[in-house]
């Protein structure tokens, strides 16, 4: 297993998912990743191998459900401060949840919306990178060279050239103590007018292709079929029940 019972800071460190069905999303998730989901409550803490790994919670019926990525700080003031001083944007302004932590949700100055989270009784994510679990992050950006100013001043992160074979032009975003963040690439070219650059949550599976006819099986939709990335592992891109985006690789990136 890989147990975290910390997080760097700018490393990523948690994720939820807003539903306006958390019951048919646990299901979902559940069925998918072998989640130990709790029946009700409005914030319901996914569980394996009895850590958390991931939260669904009860979001309103318009717009579209989106796997939001936490990113770790040792003071989400300081962040939000930075992101504003940076050209992005305040959503909702930091505060303390009390004996869990402290959060504030943030954007870049795109609209392109993200989370930081001062850890306190709730570290993050306790299990990362096997299967059902997170494994990565990736940035969709229309402006590259923006997207690196940005998450360079907020976090400190500098972005260096995949050197992968077929990676052109990916980049992987690196903490000062040159852990990965995430990765970086170009949005599409045909992507909506008005569709902001966006963080895809990727979970690590045992099995890419099993994994996809399970989630078909339960509902979701595949959007981009399994596809071999050389040197890092086979992956595809899905949409769970309520139209949220999520990709699953069989391998690991950074």
């Amino acid at each position: 297993m890989t147990e975290r019972d910390a997080h760097a800071p700018g490393t990523p460190c948690w994720i939820d998912l807003g539903s306006p069905d958390p019951d048919a999303s646990a299901a979902f998730y559940g069925g998918l990743f072998g989640w130990e989901v709790p029946a009700e409550g409005e914030y319901r803490m996914c569980m394996l191998k009895n850590r958390p790994v991931a939260a669904i919670g009860r979001a309103e019926e318009s717009g579209t459900p989106w796997w939001t990525t936490y990113f770790a700080s040792a003071d989400v003031a300081a962040t939000a401060k930075a992101v504003t001083e940076a050209g992005g944007h305040v959503l909702s302004e930091p505060g303390a949840i009390p004996g869990i932590g402290s959060m504030a949700v943030l954007a870049d100055p795109t609209g392109g919306p993200f989370s930081a989270w001062q850890a306190g009784g709730h570290a993050g994510s306790g299990l990362v990178d096997e299967h059902g679990t997170f494994t990565w992050a990736e940035l969709s950006a229309r402006d590259v060279s923006a997207a690196e100013a940005f998450y360079g001043a907020v976090f400190g992160w500098t972005a260096e050239v995949s050197d992968l074979p077929g990676g052109e032009g990916y980049r992987v975003f690196r903490c000062p103590d040159g852990s990965p963040a995430g990765g970086l690439s170009a949005m599409q070219a045909d992507a909506p007018a008005d569709l902001p650059d966006h963080w895809l949550v990727h979970f690590a599976v045992d099995d890419c292709d099993a994994s996809v006819s399970r989630a078909v099986a339960l509902g979701g939709r595949l959007s981009i079929p399994a596809a071999q990335l050389p040197g890092v592992g086979r992956f595809a891109t899905l949409t769970g029940p309520h139209g949220e985006v999520f990709s699953i690789l069989s391998g690991t990136q950074g």
